[in-house]
């Protein structure tokens, strides 16, 4: 039985990580900006699937191999940090774009836009320390099965995520208009964006959280 505080903590955890700019929002904003909105679900259906394969490494306790060989979880978060920074730089350099910035994109296949979603996803270092540190600790051995309590919790963060991605590729093509009409907003926003980022990418490194079995 899981309590309704732990559902609480997951749910509000996992809003705060989807409102929060990161490659998954990048990824899809900027797809659906310069393909249109079709291209943008397509590639949230690959961001979807990225979650629930998390979501089935979580149940399956993968997590306890990270806390037993900590260094692979560091090296992965050490990664997703530098990648986040380089995504910070890209936005705020001088000529830096906002992801609600017209881009002239290639026209990509359905295929190749799942699969980028998905590959964006499953290197996204939020959803991995989602995952790995936070959601274990709402588990209470004493409540039931363990690997039951990591789907549920996991399925919430499901759930919010891919609600929130879809109306933010839903609402990205009217963003982009109103921003596009708008330099000044638009310059704003990518200043915001990339400062978020790079705080983001400092907390990431400078983070001493362990992962926790689940």
């Amino acid at each position: 039985m899981i309590g309704t505080t732990a559902i609480a903590g997951v749910a509000l955890a996992s809003l705060g990580l989807v409102l929060t700019p990161g490659p998954n929002m990048m990824y899809l904003v900027s797809r659906t900006v310069s393909q249109g909105r079709r291209a943008g679900l397509v590639s949230l259906c690959g961001v979807a699937v990225g979650f629930l394969a998390y979501l089935s490494a979580a149940t399956a306790g993968i997590t306890t191999i990270f806390a037993v060989v900590p260094e692979l979880y560091l090296a992965l978060k050490l990664a997703g940090a530098l990648y986040i920074g380089w995504l910070a730089w890209k936005t705020l350099k001088p000529g830096g774009t906002s992801p609600f910035a017209p881009t002239e994109l290639p026209a990509d296949r359905p295929g190749k836009l799942f699969g980028m979603g998905l590959l964006t996803n499953l290197l996204n270092p939020k959803i991995a320390i989602m995952y790995m540190a936070l959601i274990p600790q709402f588990v209470v051995p004493a409540h039931g099965r363990i690997w039951l309590q990591s789907l549920c919790l996991g399925s919430v963060q499901v759930i919010i995520a891919v609600t929130v991605n879809g109306l933010i590729v839903v609402g990205a093509g009217t963003i982009a208009a109103f921003l596009g009409e708008r330099p000044l907003w638009l310059r704003i926003q990518r200043w915001v964006t990339g400062t978020m980022l790079g705080a983001i990418a400092v907390l990431l490194a400078s983070d001493r959280t362990r992962p926790l079995p689940a």
